[in-house]
């Protein structure tokens, strides 16, 4: 049972990192509030799963040049040229909104496209996805 517990929180977490939609805040926090696990290890868990889930944008990312002139390649090469612009503009330092909803997964995908330093992308990334997590546990612990 607690297998399947964290294999889901890390999956959600996973999932909630790349491209496709999901949702690994909700499923942290109920996991919390039902007091049943250590937090520790349901932080670590996440963590982990968002992380790695970053890890494969960045290296999606660092491939998808291959495919760019590609009949079914699918972004459009204004979007991803405008990717690219916004990333050499702001350059890694934009990987500190990479736990942003919406916003934040494009980024880490563009971080690999521009051939972002893994361990530069790594170091970036692991500190903002931990602390959204550690913040939002810490602001449940507050309020309940």
């Amino acid at each position: 049972m607690e297998f399947s517990v964290y294999s889901g929180l890390f999956l959600s977490a996973f999932l909630a990192a790349t491209l496709i939609p999901a949702q690994s805040e909700a499923v942290l926090l109920a996991l919390t509030a039902s007091g049943k696990y250590p937090v520790g290890l349901l932080l670590t868990v996440a963590s982990v799963g968002n992380v790695l889930g970053s890890i494969v944008n960045w290296w999606l990312g660092r491939g998808i040049e291959h495919f760019r002139y590609k009949r079914w390649f699918p972004v459009k090469e204004k979007t991803l040229n405008k990717a690219q612009d916004w990333y050499r503009r702001y350059g890694r330092w934009s990987l500190l909104l990479s736990w942003v909803p919406i916003i934040g997964d494009p980024i880490t995908v563009a971080a690999g496209v521009m051939r972002e330093k893994f361990f530069s992308f790594l170091l970036i990334v692991s500190i903002v996805k931990v602390g959204r997590y550690v913040f939002l546990i810490m602001l449940y612990s507050e309020l309940r």
